[in-house]
C-alpha cells in the first residue's frame, strides 16, 4: 500500500515539476490514476521553495529582487509547465470559435500574440501582488497559493468531462475521473498550508480562488464541453492569482 502511495506521489512530482525521482519508481497507468490527489503536495514543495528563496534571498536584497529569485525558482522547478498550459488556452480560446477550432489552436506549441500577453500579465500581477503584502505574509501565502491553486485544478479532474479524444495530450494519464476519495485527499493537501496565514485572509483567498475556478470551469464547458491539460494549467494561474489578490484585500484593508 505506501509503496503504491509512494509510486504515485513521485510520478505527480516527476509529472508536475522538474525534480529528480528515486530510480526505483516505475511507469504505470495505475498510477498515474491516482497521481493527481497528490498534485497540491507538489503544489507545497514548489511553495516552499518559492519561500525559500524569497526568504533567504530577502536577508540581503530588496523585497522586489527577492520575490523575482522566488518566482524564477517556481518557474525553473516546474519548467513553466502550467504557465505553458494558460498560454495555450488563452491562444485557443481568444482566437478558436468553434470547440475543434479551440481545440486544434491550444494544441499548436506556438504561442500566439493572446498567450504571450496572458502569460505576462499574470506574472506582473503575481508579482504586484505578492510585492503588496506584508513581507512577514509573503513566504506563507506563496505555499498556501500555490497548493490551494493546484486542488482547484483537481476538482476540474474530478467534476468535468476531459475532451481530448488523442493519445497525445501531455494530460492524458491524468484524465481518468478522479472519486471522492482522492479529491478529499487533494483537498487535505490543498488547504492545509493556508492555516499559515491569519484565518481571514485564508478564507478571501480561498472564496476568491474558488469563484475563479467556478466561472473558469462553466466558460469550459459552455466553449468545448469540458477541460483540457491546458485548462488545468489555466485554472492553476488564475488561482494562484486569486489567492494572492483575496489574501492582499485583507491585508491592505483590515490590517
Amino acid at each position: 500500500m505506501f509503496r503504491q502511495e509512494a509510486e504515485a506521489f513521485f510520478g505527480a512530482l516527476r509529472f508536475f515539476t522538474r525534480l529528480p525521482v528515486p530510480a526505483w519508481v516505475g511507469h504505470s497507468q495505475e498510477a498515474l490514476d491516482r497521481a493527481a490527489r497528490y498534485f497540491p503536495l507538489v503544489g507545497i514543495l514548489v511553495g516552499v521553495l518559492g519561500g525559500l528563496t524569497f526568504s533567504l534571498t530577502a536577508y540581503v536584497l530588496p523585497v522586489s529582487i527577492a520575490l523575482l529569485f522566488s518566482m524564477a525558482a517556481t518557474l525553473l522547478v516546474t519548467g513553466a509547465f502550467h504557465e505553458d498550459g494558460l498560454a495555450d488556452a488563452v491562444d485557443g480560446f481568444g482566437g478558436g470559435w468553434t470547440r475543434p477550432q479551440v481545440l486544434a489552436i491550444m494544441k499548436d506549441s506556438r504561442i500566439g500574440s493572446y498567450g504571450a500577453l496572458a502569460v505576462a500579465l499574470m506574472l506582473l500581477a503575481k508579482f504586484n501582488a505578492l510585492l503588496e503584502l506584508p513581507d512577514e505574509w509573503i513566504a506563507a501565502s506563496i505555499v498556501a497559493a500555490h497548493a490551494a491553486s493546484r486542488f482547484c485544478s483537481t476538482t476540474l479532474i474530478y467534476a468535468l468531462d476531459y475532451v481530448r479524444d488523442d493519445d497525445s495530450s501531455r494530460a492524458k494519464p491524468l484524465a481518468t475521473r478522479m472519486g471522492a476519495g482522492s479529491l478529499a485527499a487533494a483537498a487535505f493537501f490543498g488547504l492545509l498550508p493556508l492555516a499559515l496565514l491569519p484565518w481571514e485572509a485564508a478564507l478571501a483567498g480561498l472564496l476568491l480562488a474558488a469563484l475563479t475556478t467556478f466561472l473558469a470551469a462553466r466558460y469550459f464547458v459552455r466553449r468545448i464541453g469540458g477541460y483540457t491539460g491546458d485548462c488545468l494549467g489555466a485554472v492553476q494561474q488564475g488561482a494562484e492569482l486569486a489567492t494572492y489578490v483575496g489574501i492582499l484585500a485583507v491585508a491592505w484593508n483590515f490590517s
